[in-house]
Order: structure tokens, then sequence, then C-alpha cells
């Protein structure tokens, strides 16, 4: 495999963080697909863990795509998901067009009612196996104004594979990703200067690291409305609404609108 120095830097940067023995899970998962979008090229992230027990994916990680649809996938869609169990049973990273016809993809409700809506067109998933248990995954996705992933592409993601796996796995072990796992918030670094994973700062402070608008968008997401009724009521753009809600989210380590309003409620006291 021909790799340019660009490819070359942002992999080993990739390496060096799955080698970090000190982050939880749901860091490793976000910040090893924040620099896979770099890499790739990609627009948008998804991320989840399987819940054995419960048969449903939970723990989101995401970047660049709506709070309000993700929730409809947690609620709805991923029951009626055609497509995630074709590719859930990969052992290597594989693109969405490798399982389905993307002509078929378009005609589901899983594409028009939930991909669609926050411009997701091609994807390119790993899903990581410690054995026989589903351990975690990524799901990178181009917008339409894109050309699909390429074998060069495909190969990159699957390189980190084993290591992403590694991680995810050792992680879990020793116990990193406990609050995860039992819903409570999860801080990612770079959020926060200094600050130490899963550290539990005031939360008066955390909504002070936010910007202005930052703390508009987040007071009447927590009120309940939607991201479309935010951006009319601020005269900003869908997008800018979304984008604000993410950066917030990874700041003030919430990952639903729930844990949000309860924040909120807490540094109002």
């Amino acid at each position: 495999m021909y790799l340019t120095s660009r490819e070359l830097a942002l992999l080993a940067d990739i390496f060096k963080l799955l080698a970090d023995r000190s982050l939880p899970e749901a860091v490793l998962r976000y910040e090893a697909g924040r620099r896979l979008l770099d890499l790739l090229r990609a627009d948008f992230l998804g991320s989840y863990v399987w819940d054995d027990a419960q048969g449903r994916f939970a723990n989101r990680v995401a970047i660049n795509m709506s709070a309000d649809n993700l929730g409809d996938y947690e609620r709805y869609f991923q029951f009626r998901d055609p497509l995630t169990p074709l590719l859930q049973h990969q052992r290597g990273a594989v693109r969405v067009t490798d399982v389905i016809a993307h002509e078929e993809l378009a005609r589901t409700e899983l594409f028009n009612d939930f991909l669609r809506r926050d411009g997701l067109h091609w994807g390119l998933n790993l899903f990581a196996w410690d054995g026989d248990t589903n351990i975690g995954d990524l799901r990178i996705w181009r917008g339409d104004h894109r050309e699909n992933f390429s074998d060069h592409e495909l190969a990159m993601l699957d390189l980190i594979r084993p290591a992403f796996t590694a991680a995810l796995a050792r992680s879990r072990d020793e116990g990193l990703n406990a609050k995860a796992l039992e819903g409570e918030p999860v801080l990612l670094p770079g959020a926060l200067p200094n600050a130490i994973p899963n550290a539990s700062p005031d939360a008066s402070d955390l909504i002070a690291r936010l910007t202005r608008r930052e703390r508009e968008v987040v007071t009447l997401a927590a009120e309940g409305l939607l991201d479309k009724e935010i951006a009319q009521r601020l005269g900003i753009s869908y997008t800018t609404v979304r984008t604000h809600l993410d950066r917030s989210f990874q700041k003030l380590g919430v990952s639903n609108r729930s844990r949000l309003a309860r924040l909120l409620q807490t540094a109002r006291r």
C-alpha cells in the first residue's frame, strides 16, 4: 500500500492515540473517529456499542450529526434497520455499497427518513469484535457532494482495525468505561482545557466554558425546542444549530438533551 506523507502523519497520530492506556472507550471512539474523518476526508461520524442484553446499540458518540435525528435512530430506526445487521457481522472494514447497492438503500425508510436528513450518502464502517462480542463501531459517512470511498481508503481503515479493537478491549477490561456503561457523562479530551477524563467539575463552571451562542442554543434545546425551531428563533441555519449542539455536548460531557436539561438545572441552583 502506498501512503502519502499526509496519510502517514495522520495514521501515526491515530496509532499513538490508540496506544494511550488512560482513555475511556467513549473517548477512544470519539477521538479515533475525529482523526479518521480527517484521514478519509469524510463528513460525519456515528459510533455505538452493542448492548447484547437489551438487543440495541447504546452509548452514542457522534460528530456533525443532529442529536434529534440520532435520537430517532435510537428509538425507532435501529429496530427497523435493514443495513446495519449486514455490516455488523463483518470482521473487517466495509463500505455500505459492498453489502447493499446504493440504489436499493435509497429506497428504504432508513435512508429517506434518517440518513438523508443529515446528508449521509456514502458510508464506510468498522465494527470491532473481541471474540464473539461486538465492543464498538465507527460509522463514517460522506455527503453526496463527494465520491464513494475508494479501495485505498477502505484499506487504511482496515489497517487501524486491530489496534482500535485492542484499545477498546483493553479499556473495557481495565474498567475505564464504567461511567459510560452506567449512563453517566463522559468528558471528552480537548473539550475542557487540562481536564481529566471523567472528572466532575461544577455544572456552572462547565456552562461558563460555552460561548454566548452555544449557551443560547443549549438553553433552547433544554426547553424542548427542536433544532429547526432553534434555528428559526435565533435566525441561524439548521446546520449551525447542529454544530453548536455537538460542540456543547462535547464540552459539557453529555450525550442527550435530557442530561443537558439536568445539567442546566443544576447550574442554576
